[in-house]
């Protein structure tokens, strides 16, 4: 992501991507160990007599890019090994990088805000206590489900989603040719004050008490996930892992380090600068 966003700048020289340039070097190296990895992965799944490709996300689309037999004969790959590591590439950025920043700011919040690191530790242990936590389970932390809100509105990963009218279209007094490609900024969205009210810039979960829709003034002011036929996939399954992740975590008690210092950065989604350095303490010690 670093070497990507350094190249955003650059002049476009015809050829330079193809020079042996301490970038372009780091970049290739980089591309050929990833793409060892995920072929280290494919390629015996593709060899198997058995047709079991796996139960997860790459079985599953092994299978479905893959004809059936006929005449004896397997079928060829409907997609490209190409196709299928740039897929798999995309689906671990979409679903690691986001769901460990979500995490990385709920800590961040919880430890800036320890009133609320309690309130949610006890419900945690009042619906759950020290188990490995089950779907039903986190199903019943509502206040847990606030917090992760809270914190995608105000430190969501997503800076913006970009979108492409197919026709002329008018969004209030705005006329919007068709193709031309709409930025729509997230976080400056989810602190309109005309929106989500005086208090849009502070911390404040209770916002969500009433659901998603009813947090502000608009029914769809909530956009960390997009909204629409559009709307990012994985969401409901980022809530789960970031509820059970978070469960777990408050079996600790975690305060910030006084080293931390606050500086949210833009490098292709929303990164502390420096760190998340936290003071983590078993809860008997």
């Amino acid at each position: 992501m670093a070497i990507y966003l350094e190249s955003l700048l650059d002049v476009q020289i015809p050829g330079l991507k193809y020079l042996p340039t301490e970038r372009n070097r780091r970049k290739w190296m980089l591309e050929k160990k990833l793409r060892t990895s995920l072929l280290q992965i494919i390629q015996p799944r593709l060899a198997s007599t058995c047709r079991d490709y796996g139960n997860d996300l790459l079985g599953l689309m092994l299978e479905s890019c893959i004809a059936t037999e006929q005449g004896g004969k397997k079928g060829d790959l409907s997609m490209s090994i190409d196709e299928i590591i740039h897929e798999c590439k995309m689906f671990f950025f979409a679903g690691h990088d986001t769901t460990s920043l979500l995490l990385t700011w709920a800590i961040f919040l919880l430890s800036a805000y320890p009133e609320w690191q309690e309130r949610l530790r006890k419900e945690v242990f009042r619906e759950i206590g020290r188990e490995q936590p089950s779907a039903d389970a986190l199903s019943k932390l509502k206040e847990t489900t606030m917090v992760l809100l809270e914190t995608l509105r105000l430190y969501g990963p997503a800076l913006f989603v970009q979108r492409k009218p197919v026709t002329d279209i008018t969004v209030g007094a705005t006329k919007l040719p068709k193709g031309v490609t709409v930025v729509i900024p997230i976080p400056i969205m989810h602190r309109e004050k005309e929106v989500w009210g005086d208090d849009a810039g502070e911390f404040n979960p209770l916002r969500f008490e009433n659901g998603v829709t009813r947090a502000g003034k608009v029914p769809h002011a909530m956009i960390a996930f997009s909204m629409g036929p559009r709307s990012c996939i994985g969401q409901n399954f980022a809530m789960l892992e970031a509820k059970s992740t978070l469960a777990l975590l408050l079996q600790f008690s975690f305060t910030l380090s006084p080293d931390y210092v606050h500086a949210p950065a833009d490098v292709f989604s929303l990164k502390p600068k420096f760190g998340l350095p936290v003071i983590v303490r078993r809860l008997d010690a």
